[in-house]
């Protein structure tokens, strides 16, 4: 079911920025798609290790979850901004931090393929602003990775379930 996916690190200065990118066929149309993906109430619960969002206004919410990093747990608490709705193919947000220093972005994009089956890709970008960005960024990657693939197919199979 998985396909087209695409690791990357980005290069942001000297420090490279973890991103992943992860496309899925999903057996819907795409306005159902896009009417699941453009309200952050119907993706925001599939975050994995979620446990609770608020939304500040049309555009702007903030998200509380969970991250296994193996030895410990760490509560992860960030802003959400919508930057864009690109009305039916793609809405695109940026992260910032609230209880740790980093900044980030992503987007969801639907791609029709035919009548019943739409391309959905998830993409995800976090850069660590703080003291260690360079060490952190690093450790990340594995994270960051799992969590988009993660989310990407969460969102796929409520959809498809709808």
């Amino acid at each position: 079911m998985g396909e087209g996916i695409r690791l990357s690190m980005k290069d942001k200065g000297s420090v490279f920025m973890p991103s992943k990118k992860h496309s899925i066929i999903v057996r819907a149309n795409a306005k159902k798609v896009w009417d699941f993906v453009r309200s952050m109430n119907n993706w925001a619960p599939l975050v994995p290790g979620y446990i609770n969002h608020h939304i500040i206004n049309e555009k702007v919410s903030t998200w509380e979850f969970k991250i296994d990093m193996g030895l410990f747990k760490k509560k992860v608490e960030m802003e959400v901004t919508i930057i864009e709705w690109k009305e039916p193919s793609q809405v695109t947000f940026q992260l910032q931090g609230i209880n740790d220093h980093f900044d980030g972005n992503g987007y969801f994009m639907v791609e029709e393929k035919d009548a019943n089956h739409t391309r959905m890709t998830g993409f995800l970008e976090i850069n660590s602003t703080g003291t260690f960005p360079t060490v952190t960024n690093n450790l990340m990657q594995p994270k960051l990775e799992e969590i988009a693939e993660e989310l990407t197919i969460a969102v796929s199979k409520a959809i498809e379930g709808l």
